[in-house]
């Protein structure tokens, strides 16, 4: 009889032995998996708060492209953890003003550091030579527009399209040269290029008439 119970009794903690083993186990595994995307969430955190950097810092520059206020501004936006920073330049300290409030009114911006952000003062300002040179190149480009536009009407017209007319353009001015059929020729082409819009005078003094 002694036997018996003793056998029931070890049977008994048998069970209890491999319930607690399965238990242990099965927390074990739930504690794995806690910690394997305890592990990986800071990974996925990272990436997002980076395209989020992204958004905004795009955002931002966007709000500043359709400022008048910020014109003639040289700013760089970088975005960290939702943090903006401004770098560069402005041209007042309301156009700064201007740029800090814009950047924080974009959504997931926690705050803007403009510190970095200098104000533009009269001593200076571009060297008169690199003015220069700059307005040169903004009238080379100009010109080259109004050309290439007089030339495009040339050859859009029924009349002008046959004629062989060189066309040049300088601080707006257009001069035709070539050799066309009449006088009336002539008057038809420098009407042509009186219209293109920036042209301020036509010079048809190399222009030349066949049948005068």
């Amino acid at each position: 009889m002694k036997t018996f119970e003793n056998s029931k009794s070890l049977f008994r903690s048998t069970l209890v032995a491999a319930a607690l083993a399965a238990g242990l186990g099965a927390t074990g595994t739930v504690l794995a998996a806690s910690g394997d995307a305890a592990e990986a969430q800071p990974q996925s955190d990272s990436v997002g708060a980076a395209i989020s950097d992204t958004a905004i810092t795009a955002e931002v520059k966007a709000k500043y492209l359709g400022e008048e206020r910020l014109k003639s501004s040289q700013i760089s936006v970088t975005t960290t953890n939702g943090v903006v920073t401004l770098t560069g330049t402005v041209g007042s300290s309301e156009a700064k003003a201007v740029a800090v409030e814009l950047a924080k009114s974009v959504d997931g911006v926690k705050s803007v550091d403009g510190a970095d952000l200098n104000i533009q003062s009269a001593a200076v300002t571009t060297p008169p030579a690199a003015q220069q040179v700059a307005k040169t190149t903004e009238r080379a480009i100009s010109d080259s527009v109004i050309t290439a536009k007089v030339k495009s009407e040339l050859l859009a017209d029924s009349v002008g399209k046959g004629l062989d007319v060189s066309v040049t353009t300088n601080h707006g001015v257009v001069t035709l040269r070539g050799n066309l059929s009449n006088p009336d020729a002539i008057s038809h082409v420098k009407d042509i290029a009186e219209k293109v819009a920036g042209v301020k005078s036509v010079d048809t003094s190399g222009l030349t008439s066949s049948g005068s």
